[in-house]
């Protein structure tokens, strides 16, 4: 993926974050143009009336678009306009690019806009992939998504929708799945105003049916995804200022944690959105201990539990000579769980040293430039050496 993202990664069911990357975007490749039966007339007026299906919320005329005799594309037609209305879909706009011919068929691809009204400030813009096929004197919609662009989970096909005041969830998958993320979601909201209470905007989750439709949502390459529980990035995979930011969950991970490490996962992504963390340039032991020291911060578990990873480390090699820098943080690199819960002690002992408040606005200082070593000063009243003391103490003694 283009750009920065964060990623939760669960490690022997500890937390673990990670940048994955920075290269500048470079657009994608859109296949040979078809050399044949989709004109570029015909797959226009298919799209502008697929738009308008949508805007008007008319599931019977996004059916009929699909091909005739193809009830799956059609219910998945129909699916789409039906999540529009149950997540409010607002500003949905699309404008053809171009056509083409890949291993999956006939496609047409066209920019598209769209934002979840009372979530999202401002819309999402992407070059999405939409599946066609000529179908007697028309051409016909079989479904959104595909190629190596990002393929919004909105527009996959039916889903389950689960809205309230503050949350926006949305998962490939069955009510009982739907409504157990849509706890999670709900209950990390208070969790992170205690901290925040500034933030006012909302949580939106999104939850394919799969990891690989996870690598297909998010433009990835496959496998990216495997180990990562959540990830919180932009829902068009740009860095674009206002993009609107969502959480979206790996099923096959996120659904064999404990309730406890659950909720602290969705609470931990919830701060990265609250915070709005995802593009953020801060050093990742403060950018991810704040959101674990948020997500952790009323939970009941003894630091033998929730450190045993950095604890087993000091352990056999001592204490680290300095706070993690980004090495240590590669989603490949050795001991990532444990570098996670020593960027999270350092950030709870910041809390302990100088109070809670003086955490929160020091997070913000660096977060708005400020030298980490002045944002220390002046916000908590330590050196970046006595704070990098005082955690290797704090480590040592929890390893005694």
């Amino acid at each position: 993926m283009a750009g920065l993202s964060l990623v939760l990664l669960v490690a022997s069911g500890l937390l673990a974050w990670s940048l994955v990357d920075d290269d500048p975007y470079v657009a994608p490749t859109r296949p040979p143009a078809s050399s044949g039966s989709t004109s570029s007339a015909d797959a226009t007026a298919a799209i502008e009336a697929f738009e308008g299906a949508v805007e008007k919320r008319d599931e019977e005329a996004a059916r009929a678009l699909a091909p005739a005799g193809d009830d799956e594309a059609a219910d998945r037609l129909a699916g789409i306009v039906a999540n529009a209305e149950a997540a409010g879909v607002r500003d949905f706009t699309l404008r053809f690019v171009d056509t083409a011919s890949d291993a999956a068929g006939d496609a047409a691809y066209a920019d598209a806009t769209w934002r979840f009204a009372g979530f999202d400030e401002g819309s999402a813009h992407a070059e999405i992939r939409i599946g066609v096929q000529p179908d007697g004197d028309r051409v016909a919609i079989t479904g959104f998504g595909g190629d190596d662009r990002i393929s919004p989970l909105w527009l996959s096909g039916p889903l389950e929708v689960r809205r309230t005041d503050d949350t926006l969830v949305l998962v490939d998958g069955s009510g009982a799945e739907a409504d157990e993320i849509a706890a999670y979601a709900e209950a990390a909201v208070p969790v992170v105003r205690k901290v925040l209470p500034s933030w006012r905007q909302g949580l939106v989750v999104e939850v394919p049916a799969s990891v690989e439709d996870l690598d297909a949502v998010l433009s990835s390459g496959p496998g990216t995804y495997d180990q990562i529980a959540a990830v919180t990035t932009s829902d068009d995979g740009s860095l674009a200022p206002g993009a609107p930011v969502h959480v979206f969950v790996n099923p096959d991970l996120y659904g064999r944690l404990k309730p406890t490490g659950a909720q602290v996962v969705m609470s931990h992504e919830a701060t990265h959105v609250a915070a709005d963390a995802w593009a953020s340039t801060m050093p990742l032991w403060l950018l991810e201990g704040f959101a674990d020291y948020v997500a952790l911060r009323d939970v009941d578990l003894p630091l033998s539990r929730s450190a045993a990873q950095i604890i087993a480390e000091v352990r056999k090699d001592g204490p680290p000579e300095a706070l993690p820098g980004a090495a240590e943080f590669g989603t490949r690199a050795n001991g990532l769980g444990a570098t996670y819960e020593s960027a999270w002690l350092a950030c709870r002992l910041l809390a302990e040293s100088g109070g809670e408040n003086a955490l929160v606005r020091f997070y913000r200082a660096v977060d708005a430039g400020t030298p980490v070593e002045q944002a220390l000063r002046q916000e908590v009243g330590l050196t970046e050496a006595e704070l990098t003391q005082q955690w290797r103490t704090l480590l040592q003694d929890l390893a005694a």
